[in-house]
């Protein structure tokens, strides 16, 4: 067997310039999705060259989970302070917001910073930092790579909210430690589910790759049921549920379950697609059977709904 050997590739050989070249090129549908994979936030992409205060930010998202904006700084050279300025800028200027920075080498010092701004700010700030690098094998095209060289430290905020958990109420408690446990079954079982940061509330969120869309996993302590949901929001959310409804109510209930409930809720700015089962929340032994179920239908859920509305809407 021949096997080839790994070139390193200069980034500035594909793209020229940030603005004109890397920029466009990361925006595009399926490289944005690459990034997505990589830090673990589903995007989708705002508008590029976005005005925010008196800089511009190279890539405005928005993520598909907590619909929290998501700034990316683009540099095809080493950090620099000036850069690092802008990012903390950014981050002042809005309440809440991830913050990606992408460079072709990030210096110890500006790695360090934004691991000292991920200990020092709350969840609703979160810096990662993205080294980029280019490689081709023979004559084979060039491929881009990102690395994850700074990211939020989960670890320590984990903590900080399992000591704040002390002071909730035992079922706000139990939520939080439920959907901790819960993140931690997605990402050792390699499903592509994204969970959200757990947080003391009785439901979590799951992005489906289009804004005014999402999946919801509720869990009542007190009544002992899980619901799954698959919701539309918005002005348009009427019109968008009847399309599905009348296109594909009776196949849902063969692919996804025969117990799924359609609701347009017209006395509400949602409609939704629920699934409800009954579970013990507090039995901590029966949430690995749980998980399990919830994983598997959430799955059925995203394999049929993420298609449908990426292509009719």
């Amino acid at each position: 067997m021949k096997i080839g050997k790994l070139e390193k590739v200069e980034p500035r050989e594909l793209w020229k310039g940030e603005a004109y070249d890397f920029t466009p090129w990361l925006a595009r549908e399926s490289n944005i999705e690459y990034l997505s994979e990589v830090i673990g936030i589903e995007l989708e992409v705002i508008s590029e060259e976005k005005n925010v205060g008196p800089f511009r930010a190279d890539i405005l998202c928005k993520s598909l989970v907590d619909d929290s904006y998501v700034l990316i700084e683009n540099q095809l050279e080493k950090t620099d302070h000036g850069h690092l300025g802008q990012l903390i800028t950014y981050a002042a200027g809005l309440d809440a917001v991830k913050i990606v920075w992408i460079s072709t080498r990030f210096t110890e010092e500006h790695r360090a910073a934004l691991d000292w701004l991920n200990r020092h700010t709350d969840d609703k700030l979160q810096f990662f930092g993205i080294e980029l690098e280019v490689y081709r094998i023979g004559e084979s095209d060039p491929a881009p790579f990102f690395q994850m060289v700074s990211k939020p430290n989960d670890w320590s905020k984990s903590v900080t909210r399992a000591q704040r958990a002390e002071e909730l109420t035992d079922a706000k408690a139990l939520n939080l430690e439920y959907w901790t446990e819960m993140k931690a079954f997605f990402e050792q079982s390699g499903t592509k589910l994204k969970c959200q940061k757990p947080q003391p509330q009785h439901w979590t969120n799951f992005a489906i790759g289009k804004s005014d869309f999402n999946l919801a996993v509720s869990a009542s302590v007190r009544d002992n049921f899980i619901r799954l949901e698959f919701n539309i929001f918005g002005s348009d959310a009427k019109p968008r549920f009847d399309l599905l409804q009348t296109q594909f109510e009776d196949l849902s209930r063969q692919q996804i379950d025969p117990t799924l409930i359609w609701e347009r809720m017209d006395d509400k700015i949602m409609s939704g697609v629920f699934l409800k089962k009954k579970f013990k929340i507090s039995d901590k032994e029966d949430w690995p059977n749980q998980f399990a179920w919830i994983k598997d239908k959430l799955e059925k859920y995203d394999t049929f709904f993420r298609p449908k509305i990426k292509e009719l809407f």
